[in-house]
């Protein structure tokens, strides 16, 4: 029975998990942000080879993410709207990136929604919030802030070409997450915001 579920699990997680060709941190958060292209040009999240065509042009610099001024404009076009839940309530300003995990409190770095998602969220960073299962399913806003911060961070670290899962988990602190979640030794979403944890330099 236990080995049975395993392998429901395994199955169901390999759904989740990028193609082959995406290798490298770099790689990870272009293919994430190409499927926020293709949903905004109504292809949605599934069209693989329209994702993997915006991925690559990402990836050559044929194409370029949008700009912190488009995506203040998005923001401000719904300025009581949760970003997260889409409820319409008195909104707090959400860090991305927790504080407590060396996220900046930059523009860059937060997102107003509501005072249930800022609680619900906490210290979680984005996809661990919500988990591989629902990787695709936060705001475009949201997430493409996130990736693009990320973008910078790693720049900085010079972990953007790494493409071995195997440094990157001696760098990370979701070990038990992806074990809970059978994705270890799998690059996954957690890659690339797991080495930012708490009590960094």
């Amino acid at each position: 029975m236990e080995s049975k579920k395993q392998e429901l699990l395994t199955g169901l997680n390999l759904r989740y998990m990028p193609p082959p060709a995406i290798k490298s941190v770099r790689d990870l958060i272009f293919y994430q942000y190409a499927k926020i292209i293709a949903e905004s040009s109504g292809f949605g999240k599934k069209n693989f080879g329209f994702i993997m065509s915006k991925c690559n042009q990402l990836k050559s610099g044929d194409i370029h993410w949008s700009t912190s001024v488009r995506e203040w404009l998005l923001e401000h076009e719904n300025p009581n709207i949760c970003i997260y839940c889409g409820a319409e309530a008195v909104l707090t300003t959400e860090h991305i990136l927790p504080r407590s995990r060396g996220g900046e409190d930059t523009p860059d770095n937060v997102v107003r929604v509501c005072k249930s998602c800022n609680s619900s969220k906490g210290s979680k960073r984005l996809y661990e919030w919500k988990g591989l299962n629902s990787k695709d399913q936060h705001h475009r806003i949201a997430e493409g802030k996130y990736l693009k911060y990320l973008y910078v961070l790693h720049e900085k670290r010079g972990t953007l070409q790494v493409d071995s899962v195997t440094e990157l988990c001696g760098h990370c602190d979701m070990s038990a997450r992806c074990n809970e979640e059978n994705s270890v030794g799998k690059l996954s979403v957690y890659c690339v915001e797991g080495c930012f944890h708490k009590n960094q330099n």
